[in-house]
C-alpha cells in the first residue's frame, strides 16, 4: 500500500477565461508540485470545485494528472458525497486505473446521525476497490465525525486507513491518535494546523496552500515528521500569514490568485465562485515578496 504520510496537495481545477479546463495549466501545477516535493497528490476533492465539473470532465482531469505525473507519486481521488447508492455505484462504475486511495468527505447537508455516518463508511469499505481516506470537514458539511466514530470505523474495517481531520478541534485529534489503531493515519486538513497535528502524533497533511508553495511546505512536514519542530517553526511562520489570506475570502480562490501571481494558470473559477478582491490580491502579492516567495 502506498504510504500517505508527509504532504499530499488537494489539487484545483485550473480554467481559461471561457471557463473550459485548462489541461496545460494542469500539467504544469502537477511538475511544479512534484518537482517541490510532494508526496501524493489528490484530485476532485473541494479545492478542485468539484460540483461544478460534470462527469466526463472529472474522467478528464483524474486523466490528465495520472499522464501528468507518470506515476511519479500516488495519486488519490475524491469520491463523497450525501446520496450513498450513488456513490457505491461511481466505485463500480468509475474507471480507478491508476489511482492510490480514495477521499471521501461525510455526507454533507442531510446531517446524519453517528450510526448513519458509519453504515455510510461501512457500505463504502464493504465496496470499494481501493483504501479509503475518510474526510471530517464540519465547517462544510454542516456535521461533524466525531472521535468515538472515526475510532470506530479504523477498528472495524482494515481498508479505512485513514482521516482528513479539518474540525478544527485538537481534543478531538488527540483522542483518534491515540486510540486509533497504530497504523491508522491522522491527516491534517487545515494547513495552519498542520505543525501542532504531527507534534502530537499525526501523519501529515492533505493541503491547499502546499501546492503554491511546496518546496517550503514539504519541507516543513518533512522537518516536523523527523521530530525537528525548532527546524519546521519558522517555515510553519512563513506561510502563515498567506494560508490564512488565501483562505479570507474562501478556497480555491486564494490559492488560485497565488498560482497566478507566479504564472501558473490564470485565476478563473466557475460561479457561484469568484476570485478574490484586488485589496486581498495585492496584500498576498506583498506578503508573498515578503517571504521570499514571488
Amino acid at each position: 500500500m502506498p504510504d500517505f504520510k508527509g504532504t499530499g496537495v488537494a489539487l484545483v481545477t485550473p480554467f481559461d477565461k471561457d471557463l473550459n479546463i485548462d489541461f496545460n495549466a494542469l500539467e504544469r501545477l502537477v511538475s511544479h508540485c512534484i518537482e517541490g516535493g510532494v508526496n501524493y497528490l489528490v484530485v476532485m476533492g473541494t479545492t478542485a470545485e468539484n460540483p461544478t465539473l460534470n462527469p466526463a470532465e472529472k474522467d478528464a482531469v483524474l486523466k490528465a494528472v495520472i499522464e501528468a505525473n507518470a506515476n511519479r507519486v500516488p495519486v488519490v481521488y475524491g469520491i463523497g458525497g450525501n446520496n450513498t447508492q450513488a456513490l457505491l455505484e461511481e466505485l463500480r462504475n468509475r474507471d480507478l486505473s491508476g489511482v492510490s486511495a480514495i477521499l471521501s468527505v461525510s455526507p454533507y447537508y442531510n446531517k446524519p446521525t453517528q450510526e448513519g455516518i458509519y453504515q455510510h463508511f461501512k457500505l463504502l469499505s464493504e465496496h470499494s476497490p481501493l483504501p479509503i481516506i475518510i474526510y471530517n470537514v464540519p465547517g462544510r458539511t454542516g456535521s461533524n465525525i466525531s472521535a468515538n466514530t472515526t475510532i470506530r470505523l479504523a477498528r472495524d474495517f482494515a481498508n479505512i486507513i485513514a482521516v482528513k481531520e479539518a474540525s478544527g478541534d485538537m481534543d478531538q485529534v488527540m483522542k483518534i491518535i491515540n486510540e486509533a489503531p497504530k497504523d491508522f493515519l491522522v491527516i491534517s486538513g487545515d494547513d495552519n494546523l498542520t505543525l501542532p497535528m504531527i507534534a502530537l502524533g499525526g501523519a501529515g497533511v492533505i493541503s491547499v496552500s502546499g501546492q503554491a508553495f511546496p518546496v517550503v511546505f514539504t519541507e516543513m512536514v518533512r522537518k516536523a515528521l523527523a521530530g525537528d519542530i525548532s527546524g519546521a517553526r519558522p517555515l510553519h511562520y512563513r506561510l502563515y500569514e498567506i494560508t490564512n489570506m488565501l483562505f479570507a475570502e474562501g478556497n480555491p480562490g486564494g490559492v488560485k490568485a497565488a498560482l497566478d501571481l507566479q504564472d501558473l494558470m490564470e485565476p478563473y473559477m466557475r460561479q457561484p465562485l469568484w476570485p478574490i478582491s484586488n485589496g486581498l490580491r495585492k496584500d498576498l502579492e506583498n506578503e508573498m515578496i515578503k517571504q521570499g516567495l514571488l
